[in-house]
């Protein structure tokens, strides 16, 4: 199984949602959900698996759950 780091600046309760994928592999990202109960987190992994192929169980927050700036481990 491999692993790679991911790094992804957020920011959550955003009226509308924009990804943006950096050439170095990061993601800028904004979300609608705010950074309440975890609903911000759980769509920024779902969008992550979504954007790179992977399944959602795939995609794990390393660091900074309650942070703008977050690390994101992809499991593949």
């Amino acid at each position: 199984m491999e692993e790679k780091l991911v790094r992804v600046r957020v920011t959550a309760g955003a009226k509308r949602e924009q990804v943006e994928q950096h050439m170095d592999g990061s993601f800028t990202i904004t979300v609608k959900e705010r950074a309440e109960a975890n609903a911000a987190n759980t769509r920024i992994r779902t969008i992550v698996s979504e954007r790179l192929g992977v399944p959602l169980q795939s995609v794990q927050i390393q660091s900074g759950q309650q942070k703008g700036s977050k690390l994101v481990r992809i499991r593949t």
